[in-house]
């Protein structure tokens, strides 16, 4: 049996119903931004339970777009978790303010108490990420943001179609930022991204700002840049959403029969804790594993594909040295990045190709089932 971990192939199987409306959008000659771009605004809104969505060509500069609303620029400190993807504190860096690198905790994500520790007279903003299509405990950064007068950007690129306690990921703070990479819960056919938010000030600032500044044809109020969605992608973005609860479905299957078999091997494994009433999208199914690095390449070698994310965290990469601020004790997440291994749940997987994945786990650490 082959587990697969990309899963584009299959995605992507079928794209007639895509093409048909790629064929009106071609003879409507409607390039930018336009009916589809706005169709799937308002249909991503709706879906995340805001008021405003503001579609973006990448995750990255929807980080961007978000940071710059609310103000954040130079030698302003945001505090931010440090095992996360390189675009987090990218972004931060990109707007002229100073990431504040903390730990994570047990279950992967940012460390409220590590939050509080960082805390300066120069932080403007906490930065919190949705790691893997989990949830940091929000109510308590919330919490802290309030009583510190910070801002919060919530970083929820791998949260579409989560949810905690009923709320989407990303509906919590004033904005905030998703992704549409390839490899995310909702995905396109390349990059793409969007921005969130109530405030109907931000949102208008935001559509001026990611189209140059411009109020009209020929008038720009201010200096902006191009970040716009490209409405090839939001046709895309808006077929994939109408599966997204299917899809995020499926991987809760998979991912809750890797939980139930794993947990056999507590000697070796380490699972985070589930949240009863959070549901997430598990964009990555991370476990902390004994020998990891041999255990990757056993699982290769019995065509299960797996991957690390990621075996060196924010604080350790050369680029962070001279542009961040570390945290305290920042152990967690060196030693989570010595043992963590990411396995495929996708929606194109069965109980089968699960079973699989554990079996194989099961003969590498030399243990039998039952």
């Amino acid at each position: 049996m082959k587990v697969h971990y990309n899963y584009l192939p299959q995605e992507f199987a079928e794209t007639s119903a895509i093409f048909d409306e790629w064929r009106i959008l071609i003879e409507s000659s409607d390039f930018t931004l336009g009916f589809y771009v706005e169709e799937f605004e308002k249909e991503f809104a709706k879906f995340a339970g805001v008021k405003h969505c503001v579609a973006t060509n990448n995750g990255t500069d929807a980080l961007i777009l978000a940071l710059k609303s609310i103000g954040v620029g130079t030698n302003d400190e945001v505090i931010t978790v440090t095992n996360s993807f390189y675009a987090t504190a990218g972004a931060i860096v990109a707007v002229g303010a100073i990431p504040v690198l903390v730990d994570c905790d047990d279950r992967f994500q940012i460390c409220p108490k590590a939050i509080q520790s960082a805390i300066t007279k120069k932080t403007k903003a906490i930065l919190p990420v949705h790691w893997g299509g989990a949830s940091p405990a929000i109510e308590t950064i919330l919490e802290l943001a309030s009583t510190y007068n910070l801002e919060i950007i919530e970083d929820a690129c791998m949260g579409i179609g989560g949810s905690v306690g009923g709320k989407h990921p990303g509906s919590f703070g004033r904005v905030s930022a998703f992704s549409m990479h390839p490899l995310k819960s909702l995905n396109v056919m390349g990059d793409g991204g969007m921005v969130v938010t109530n405030d109907s000030d931000l949102n208008d600032w935001m559509r001026k700002y990611r189209n140059h500044g411009m109020i009209s044809r020929d008038t720009i109020e201010f200096w902006g840049v191009n970040m716009r969605l490209q409405p090839l992608q939001a046709i895309v973005a808006k077929q994939r959403l109408q599966v997204l609860d299917e899809t995020i479905s499926k991987r809760n299957r998979n991912a809750k029969y890797l939980d139930e078999n794993l947990s056999k091997l507590s000697k070796y494994v380490q699972l985070p804790n589930r949240i009863d009433t959070n549901v997430e999208t598990f964009a990555l199914y991370m476990g902390l594993f004994e020998n990891r690095d041999r255990l990757k390449k056993f699982l290769k070698e019995n065509n299960v594909e797996v991957k690390i994310h990621y075996p060196k965290p924010l604080h350790i990469q050369p680029a962070a040295q001279k542009s961040c601020i570390m945290g305290e004790k920042l152990t967690n997440s060196e030693y989570q990045a010595e043992r963590l291994l990411t396995l495929p749940v996708h929606q194109y997987l069965d109980i089968q190709h699960m079973k699989y994945v554990c079996e194989t786990i099961f003969a590498f650490y030399g243990y039998e089932d039952g």
